[in-house]
């Protein structure tokens, strides 16, 4: 056995350096792995093995490589049984020269992927990465089963075409606690969620990630195979690095590696990773283009019935969650319906999942998954009868901003009775249809509302959100929400109306605003990121019970002719809603086709204005690709001229 320096989870270190190379067998490495798993010693734990020929050029396509067998699976392939760990695989604490040393066990990989109880979750984790790399130009992400070269198995690929990661960039995505994300747009947040979602994945995951303006590309290995088969104490991350040599145009071994040091760290490369060759490595990258990242997440988690938890058969064009399909009690004649809506579907169909996970998407970029591109649904439209209402949540006297919420009943009521809130955080849909009431005299059935909330936080696994004082109050309001809006409108689905809308015009209204001019003014400046809507009727959100009269300071819009919108304010609660008033039903007609209208031309000036960011980030990114061309080319025709000029000399 040889001896190797252990990785410390430092920014600016996550490399295996080897101290001695030397030869020996397959069978004499599987001895030592048994050895390994029954060595109690320090030293044992952190030895490890490598079949670097010496002498060997890294480089060479027929130097290194590996045929052995221990790269395919982990000792249990099901993800909740493979935490089972013995007393033997505890870690110790080093003690050298007087000081305590601290790592991290490799169980803690394991342990860490255990806040994603949903693999999908865990899915939505690593796209988040490229979505926020669409600042730097990403226009698609790639979700797709491929198969590991090394054993047949089927393996989940990731990838996308943003700006990619340059080597001190890549370590702090395999370190802990370290997060590149300085834009508050960004999705990713706590430097944690690309170990938790790979890990809860798979067993293993290998990146390829190329960054040109830095001219580097550089692979990295996290296998929890390779580190509990090997008797690890510590996390070990095999990582290689390449320069551009831009006057042959070839990747080159990078400066920041010593030649042992990078022959060590591609062995173990070559040995656990689904690759046996370097040049099987290197033509990964081929359809990565000039800046992009490839994960390939490999040995893929069973389930307690010994099947693959993502199910990659049953639908060619989507991946599924194997035995997730769920029967929803309804009447026979509804089932099927119930059963086919989204709220159902998302839980065991990847397709449908994405389709909602973003509240918007460019048309610059696209999410493809298994070769067909995913279509964004926006969950506003599958309402009928939408309102929208304003809820300004306070705190400590505060206030933490605003939030519009898009509320009606589902197309289908009252035939699908699904309710819930569809709650996005900066864009990313954290709780899809989360329940607020019971209704088990069928109030709230069918209402289903859609936010956005930025003044709260989401938890680390973003599958749920921080239980804070802030968020409590918001799930009041929705429950409140929830229940006057059925109980003024049940009876639009068919059920018996509990209140009746109440007058629009009363004793104590103040004047109303008789230009209707303010009223669109004062809308059109508001942020409405859910209200895309094809129909919209509205009722006054200020009910006796919440001793909502009108006071001083609130705000209406009378109704003109062909009108039934009002834009009704009250200061005591700092909440704003479409305000409907009965009228004929030609009026009503007229008045839902104005508002889609304008409702679609509000979502189209945004679109259109992030789209054109999107085009001069672009832009820029091409014209500095240019540059680096040209200045390539001139080093190409001064070379020339040189040449030409020692020519002439011979010549003469």
């Amino acid at each position: 056995m040889v001896s190797m320096k252990a990785v410390k989870l430092e920014p600016d270190l996550l490399a295996v350096e080897q101290v001695q190379l030397q030869k020996y067998t397959i069978q004499s490495r599987k001895q030592d792995s048994e050895e390994n798993r029954s060595s109690t010693t320090l030293n044992t734990a952190q030895s490890c093995s490598s079949v670097l020929e010496q002498g060997q050029s890294p480089v060479d396509d027929t130097g290194i490589s590996s045929t052995s067998t221990l790269c395919p699976a982990p000792l249990c392939r099901q993800f909740w049984k493979a935490g089972n760990y013995s007393d033997a695989q505890g870690s110790k604490v080093n003690l050298q020269n007087g000081k305590t040393y601290l790592h991290v066990h490799p169980m803690f990989l394991h342990s860490n992927a255990t806040s994603h109880k949903w693999a999908f979750g865990a899915i939505a984790e690593l796209l988040d990465n490229a979505i926020d790399e669409i600042q730097n130009g990403a226009t698609f992400v790639i979700v797709d089963k491929i198969s590991n070269p090394r054993d047949g198995g089927s393996a989940l690929l990731i990838q996308d075409d943003g700006g990619g990661m340059d080597p001190e960039a890549i370590r702090r995505c395999m370190s802990f606690g370290f997060s590149d994300k300085k834009s508050t747009g960004a999705i990713g947040r706590y430097g944690n969620g690309f170990k938790t979602s790979s890990m809860r994945l798979g067993a293993d995951v290998i990146v390829f990630t190329r960054h040109m303006e830095d001219r580097t590309q550089s692979i990295g290995l996290l296998s929890y195979s390779f580190l509990m088969k090997m008797g690890h104490d510590r996390i070990i991350v095999p990582m290689v690095d390449y320069d551009l040599n831009t006057e042959n145009d070839k990747w080159e071994i990078s400066h920041r590696q010593t030649n042992e040091s990078f022959k060590a760290n591609l062995t173990l490369l070559l040995q656990w990773s689904p690759y046996s060759t370097e040049a099987e490595l290197l033509k990964q990258f081929d359809d990565i283009g000039l800046h992009g990242t490839k994960v390939v997440v490999y040995n893929l988690w069973y389930n307690d019935d010994g099947n693959l938890e993502l199910d990659f058969n049953t639908d060619p064009q989507d991946i599924r969650i194997e035995g997730d399909t769920r029967k929803v009690e309804s009447l026979p004649a509804w089932r099927t319906v119930n059963e086919q809506h989204i709220s159902n579907r998302f839980h065991y169909s990847l397709n449908a999942y994405l389709s909602i996970l973003y509240l918007r998407i460019p048309e610059t970029f696209s999410i493809k998954l298994r070769g067909q591109i995913v279509m964004p649904r926006n969950l506003a439209e599958d309402l009928k009868f939408p309102e929208y209402i304003l809820y300004r949540p306070h705190a400590a006297g505060l206030r933490e901003g605003h939030v519009i919420t898009t509320i009606g009943f589902v197309k289908d009521a009252p035939r699908v009775s699904i309710h819930g809130f569809n709650i996005y955080h900066k864009n990313r849909l954290i709780q899809p249809f989360m329940p607020v009431v019971s209704y088990a005299d069928s109030r709230g059935r069918g209402v289903v509302g859609i936010l956005e909330a930025n003044f709260i936080e989401p938890t680390h696994n973003k599958q749920d959100f921080e239980r804070t004082s802030l968020f409590q109050k918001l799930e009041v309001r929705l429950k409140e929400m929830t229940y006057e809006y059925w109980d003024f409108h049940c009876g639009l689905i068919g059920y018996q109306v509990k209140k009746k809308a109440r007058p629009v015009s009363t004793p104590h209204d103040p004047p109303a605003i008789a230009n209707s001019s303010h009223a669109n003014s004062f809308m059109s400046n508001q942020r409405f990121p859910t209200v895309d809507t094809a129909q919209a009727t509205s009722f006054g959100i200020k009910r006796k019970e919440h001793n909502n009269s009108l006071q001083a300071g609130s705000v209406k819009k009378q109704p003109r002719t062909g009108e039934g919108s009002v834009i009704s304010a009250s200061s005591s609660r700092g909440e704003i809603s479409l305000v409907h008033e009965p009228q004929t039903q030609n009026e009503d007609v007229v008045l839902m086709e104005e508002n889609k209208k304008l409702r679609a031309e509000l979502v189209e000036f945004e679109i259109r204005k992030e789209e054109l960011n999107l085009r001069v980030i672009q832009l820029t990114r091409e014209l500095e690709e240019q540059d680096v061309e040209y200045e390539r080319l001139m080093a190409e025709l001064t070379l020339v001229d040189d040449v030409k000029q020692e020519n002439q000399i011979v010549n003469m």
